[in-house]
């Protein structure tokens, strides 16, 4: 799937095509989601969205569901499309991951608010905190959802300075987790490219 500018009915595959196309690129498109996923502590992975990555999650979620109708296609491409970065934002999934269910309830409970302490920071600069699940509320005033959407808008100076090979580093400041990561070379070379 070649990028191309935007997600719409003109431009998705129908399911035909995308099963043969799936066979041939599904460990091209794993790896690209893999690269753009970062670790953050042992319970945090915050995925970095791309053209791409949401546009293979629409084609997937047309197949697995057999949709071919054009309101239920466009239902999809309604549900994921604000995902996909605008040149000078990144959009993000976070998933917090806990596979004992007793574990999960309790760190859930204790982690309400944590999708909006995550955040992108240069070296020595202000932190860019995201902005969080702006499509619907997940979560009350007992628990947090173990899914998150989130944006970072960035400002043109820091665009600027990673475009010039400046480091960047992904936190989380939330009081029950904290941790901070630089995101590798190679990592931050693929999110680059959301910028126009």
């Amino acid at each position: 799937m070649k990028k191309l500018g935007y997600i719409g009915l003109d431009n998705l595959m129908s399911l035909e095509a995308y099963a043969k196309y799936r066979q041939q690129h599904r460990a091209d498109l794993m790896a690209h989601r893999q690269l753009r996923s970062i670790s953050l502590g042992a319970h945090m992975t915050v995925q970095f969205e791309s053209e791409l990555t949401i546009r293979y999650q629409i084609q997937e979620m047309l197949r697995t569901e057999k949709i071919v109708d054009e309101i239920g296609v466009q239902a999809q491409i309604d549900a994921y499309e604000p995902l996909v970065p605008k040149g000078n934002n990144w959009s993000a999934t976070l998933l917090l991951q806990y596979p004992d269910p007793l574990e999960r309830q309790r760190a859930l409970s204790s982690l309400v608010g944590v999708e909006e302490r995550l955040f992108v920071q240069l070296r020595g600069q202000e932190r860019i905190y995201a902005l969080a699940d702006e499509d619907l509320v997940r979560h009350n005033h007992e628990k947090t959802s173990a899914v998150h959407f989130l944006r970072f808008e960035l400002p043109q100076e820091m665009m600027a300075s990673l475009k010039g090979g400046q480091a960047l580093e992904l936190g989380c400041d939330h009081l029950h987790y904290a941790a901070q990561v630089s995101i590798a070379s190679n990592a931050l070379a693929s999110l680059l490219e959301d910028f126009s």
